[in-house]
């Protein structure tokens, strides 16, 4: 009867047997170590500041025009004879190089004519000389007196001279008109446009077309009137200036000068206008080797050279914000510190008086940046590593020799 009962209590048992076990286990279970959450320390790059001596420069742009442009007209009239080759839009020619000739002949006979009337007033003047000698002999026993200035010729002799003035200048003037048959270019130029063409007839003042010089180019420059004080010179800004363009495909620089300030603020946009000036755009006076010519009409981008300033920290502009940047100290914590930004480009701000040479700026953006918050420089763990292994071989080795 006993085997009975305990054979049927006997799974009640083991079962209450496991129950305390497991209690048993769990009182003497100890509990898990509360450790604080650790926050992640952000890895930055740095760059370390170094001040310079910099030129201030200014950003302008430009159109590129002539600084001496002329419309070629007709000072005579007549039938266009003849046009030259090179008289066409975008043709070089020469300073005296024939563009035009206008029918010659009628100027041709009214020369003729004015060295006949000189040839006749000469005649006529030698004739009253002969005769004003003549006058004097004959008055030479006059005892009246003087002998009257009529009896002597004196008047008929300045009325033929006066008459030899007369034709000479008209004889000049006919020489003038026959020459002016004749259009010449004034300077060194290339042609802008061409108004007339072979055959047609031109009166005095005709507009024959209009010549650009290729001696100097100018560009007039826009600065905000703030930008001014950058200059060296407000009243006289000469200062070089460097023009760029891209032209066949290349991108291409041409130096040039400040030669003067027009002195006038624009009304449309309240800029004020710098005028540069670029010798021998076109390259006819000297040409190197893959250098390409400055034409008129090109848009320009335009560098001015701006006053020379010592002690200044030339940073990407993206690291300046709200006039401040990120310092990492010594030991590795941040100081978000107010600069000094005496300008700044669409690529560089500069700053004076505000960053020591060596100091570490970041150049990694954190979100929430604070003066004080703890950081790790890019680079410097591995470093730490190897200087880790590095010494752990070196234990090694003196433990192997021993």
């Amino acid at each position: 009867m006993f085997k009975l009962i305990l054979r049927r209590a006997m799974p009640f048992l083991i079962l209450v047997g496991f129950i305390m076990l497991a209690m048993m286990l769990m009182a003497s279970k100890q509990k898990p170590e509360q450790k604080a959450d650790e926050a992640p320390v952000p890895i930055v790059d740095v760059t370390q500041v170094q001040q310079q001596t910099v030129s201030l420069n200014l950003p302008s742009y430009g159109v590129v025009s002539p600084k001496y442009k002329t419309q070629l007209v007709t000072e005579v009239k007549g039938r266009l004879l003849s046009i030259s080759a090179n008289f066409v839009a975008g043709g070089i020619v020469t300073k005296g190089e024939e563009l035009a000739v206008i029918e010659p002949s009628d100027y041709e006979a009214d020369l003729m004519q004015a060295e006949a009337s000189l040839a006749q007033a000469t005649a006529a003047l030698n004739e009253e000389i002969a005769r004003g000698e003549v006058a004097k002999i004959e008055f030479k026993g006059y005892d009246k007196g003087m002998p009257p200035e009529l009896g002597l010729r004196i008047p008929q002799l300045k009325k033929e001279q006066a008459n030899v003035k007369y034709a000479e200048a008209a004889m000049a003037r006919a020489k003038r008109n026959l020459e002016r048959t004749v259009i010449r270019a004034p300077f060194d130029g290339i042609i802008k446009s061409r108004n007339v063409d072979l055959g047609q007839y031109v009166t005095l003042g005709t507009n024959l077309g209009e010549l650009y010089d290729t001696a100097i180019a100018e560009v007039r420059l826009p600065l905000a009137n703030a930008d001014l004080a950058y200059l060296e010179s407000v009243d006289n800004p000469d200062t070089e200036v460097t023009l760029s363009a891209s032209l066949a495909g290349q991108d291409i620089n041409w130096t040039g000068n400040i030669v003067r300030s027009e002195n006038m603020i624009d009304e449309a946009n309240r800029m004020v206008y710098l005028v540069a000036e670029v010798k021998d755009p076109y390259l006819r006076a000297h040409k190197t080797q893959g250098q390409l010519p400055l034409k008129y009409g090109s848009f320009v981008n335009a560098t001015i050279k701006g006053r020379t300033v010592a002690g200044i920290v030339k940073l990407p502009r993206h690291l300046v914000r709200n006039d401040t940047v990120a310092v990492v100290r010594a030991d590795n914590t941040l100081e978000i510190r107010q600069v000094n930004v005496v300008r700044s480009d669409a690529e560089f701000a500069f700053v004076k008086d505000s960053l020591k040479d060596g100091e570490r700026i970041s150049l990694t953006n954190l979100n929430n940046m604070a003066t004080g918050q703890l950081v790790k420089i890019s680079g410097e763990e591995d470093k730490t590593k190897r200087d880790e292994d590095e010494q752990k071989d070196t234990r090694l080795a003196q433990a192997g020799s021993n």
